[in-house]
């Protein structure tokens, strides 16, 4: 065994110790009682403490919640990482300009630690390495989507993942829950037909992004599920097959 001098053992008994960061309290903001009820009865579905406790959010944490659309994570999120962490809810500027403003500026005015960032979805714009962890909740599909009628343009998946692989700190957590298609086919096609995705697609974006999958869970998988339904049809909406997939952006 190597030895260790008496002034190297007073250098190292006189560092400071490295302080631990805590679990983000997701059960207490779950169960906050002011959340908006609509969002509430979205909870048995989404089974967020869950979702947000296998990803790994932290107390302290600078999270960003993308196509948060009316806030559900951004807003569980903001009241677990505490006052000394942050939530950035970003929403594509069509959407947020629409009908989408009065829900999230309620959201910011209710939570002090909640932001509110909208971009042409063509053209996201995040502070460099900011983030510590990332939320994209059945809506990285859309990545791959357009609408004339809803005024969507197409994205770039690749430009889209760059933009997030910069703003994330390294050895941040970008979480990603997402409606599973069957695999093969189009994915633009499919995208456009039943807003799912072939998980594999996902997989591979994100590698080649720079992304590590660091974890999947079956907590969101619903074999019942009938892959080739819309995800809106009444028969499933609200219980479709679902990924949960951890990646991490490495730390050097």
């Amino acid at each position: 065994m190597k030895k260790i001098g008496m002034m190297t053992l007073a250098l190292l008994l006189a560092m400071p110790a490295v302080a631990q960061a805590a679990p983000a309290d997701v059960a207490a903001a779950v169960a906050a009682t002011d959340r908006p009820a609509e969002a509430v009865k979205l909870d048995e579905g989404r089974r967020p403490a869950e979702v947000l406790a296998f990803l790994g959010l932290e107390k302290g944490d600078s999270a960003l919640d993308l196509f948060t659309g009316t806030g559900y994570f951004a807003e569980i999120m903001a009241r677990a990482v505490g006052p000394e962490g942050s939530v950035t809810a970003w929403e594509p500027a069509n959407f947020y300009e629409g009908k989408g403003k009065a829900t999230l500026d309620a959201l910011t005015t209710r939570l002090p630690n909640a932001h509110v960032l909208a971009t042409p979805a063509t053209a996201p714009a995040f502070p460099a390495e900011r983030f510590d962890f990332v939320m994209i909740n059945l809506n990285y599909h859309d990545a791959y989507w357009e609408s004339e009628k809803y005024k969507f343009p197409r994205m770039d998946p690749a430009a889209f993942l760059g933009a997030i692989y910069a703003a994330t700190k390294p050895g941040g957590i970008v979480g990603v829950v997402d409606h599973v298609a069957a695999p093969g086919g189009d994915t633009r096609a499919v995208v456009e037909k039943l807003h799912r995705i072939d998980p594999a697609v996902i997989r591979a974006d994100f590698a080649k992004a720079g992304f590590v999958l660091d974890g999947e869970s079956n907590l969101l998988r619903n074999p019942a599920d009938d892959h080739s339904k819309l995800v809106f049809d009444p028969a499933v909406r609200g219980k479709t097959d679902r990924v949960l997939y951890r990646f991490r952006k490495p730390a050097a």
